[in-house]
């Protein structure tokens, strides 16, 4: 007998050893996640950053926090990022900039290429080029022969050395056979409005920054795409408006830290997925004049690739030096 119970209790202790840890076991997410946007507020990956944040939290049943790190073309909230334990409670509002990071900074303290994993991409962004309505340039054409003629005389705003807004008027200025002069902001919305209050004369920006209030302050010249916008249907193409090489399109999405677990990562894909395809979702890209993205980890990890390799060509043609 006194064996038999030695057996039922070692049994006991054995099958509630098992069932300890399943007990503390909880499906993801049980606490808030941080949304790491590694730029200034009020910039179109801010904006579209925070309205995912939303429909997340109300999907998952927790709190989707968004905190800007910015500083260092990006590299500081990444690094953040990086660093963080690979759980899912930390994320990353990875955009089109993380492809220019290796080009811009020769010792990064992160492995470009193995840091993140991609869960997906959440919306593609067209580039606009404006300038204020009292400019005397009506026309993407005469903004061009304007730099032509005064070299680096123009003056244009960016979110900074190595942001979205500084390429895509890089990649202009070598289209178009010009050179501006670069004066950076703290973010893509700030340069919106250095174009609003007449400090700088230009602005390669994101076309929600031509929608509502701007729009009466604001003169559009031109955007990137196939096709006209739909909210915006009177500004032409780069194309139409005689600069037919230009084909920016940025894009913004959600990076997890490498060593994510692979059930997590699709969780949160998912989730994203199905928040892109909401009818309100549909409605706020709309009227940010932005397209949802929706794009699988791996599709979106293909996109990083193929951004960075076109990226370090800019870089080269435009003779760029990484700091």
């Amino acid at each position: 007998m006194d064996t038999s119970r030695r057996a039922l209790l070692a049994l006991a202790l054995v099958s509630a050893g098992v069932a300890r840890p399943g007990r503390a076991q909880r499906a993801y997410p049980s606490r808030p996640i941080r949304l790491v946007v590694a730029w200034a507020p009020t910039g179109s990956i801010d904006t579209v950053a925070r309205k995912v944040a939303q429909k997340l939290s109300e999907q998952l049943g927790q709190s989707v926090v968004v905190e800007n790190r910015s500083g260092a073309s990006g590299s500081i909230g990444a690094v953040e990022v990086a660093r963080a334990a690979p759980d899912g409670y930390t994320l990353l509002a990875i955009d089109s900039t993380y492809g220019m990071m290796p080009f811009l900074q020769s010792r990064l303290p992160f492995n470009h290429a193995e840091a993140f994993r991609i869960i997906t991409i959440t919306a593609f962004t067209p580039v606009m080029v404006a300038v204020h309505r009292d400019s005397s340039w009506q026309t993407l054409q005469e903004l061009t022969e304007a730099a032509r003629r005064a070299p680096e005389k123009i003056t244009y705003g960016s979110g900074g050395v190595g942001s979205s807004v500084h390429f895509a008027t890089v990649v202009y200025e070598l289209e178009a056979g010009v050179k501006l002069y670069h004066v950076p902001y703290r973010g893509g919305g700030e340069a919106v409005t250095a174009v609003l209050s007449k400090q700088v004369d230009v602005v390669f920006a994101s076309p929600g920054s031509a929608v509502g209030g701007a729009t009466a302050v604001l003169r559009p010249l031109a955007i990137s795409g196939t096709a006209r916008m739909a909210a915006l249907p009177d500004i032409p193409t780069f194309a139409e408006a005689g600069l037919p090489g230009y084909s920016v399109t940025h894009w913004s999405g959600l990076g997890a830290p490498r060593g994510t677990p692979p059930e997590i990562v699709d969780r949160l894909y998912t989730e994203t997925a199905k928040a892109l395809a909401a009818p309100d979702m549909l409605e706020f890209f709309a009227s940010i004049a932005c397209l949802p993205g929706g794009l699988t980890p791996a599709a979106a990890g293909h996109l990083l690739a193929e951004e960075t390799l076109r990226w370090r060509r800019v870089v080269e043609a435009a003779g760029i030096q990484p700091q």
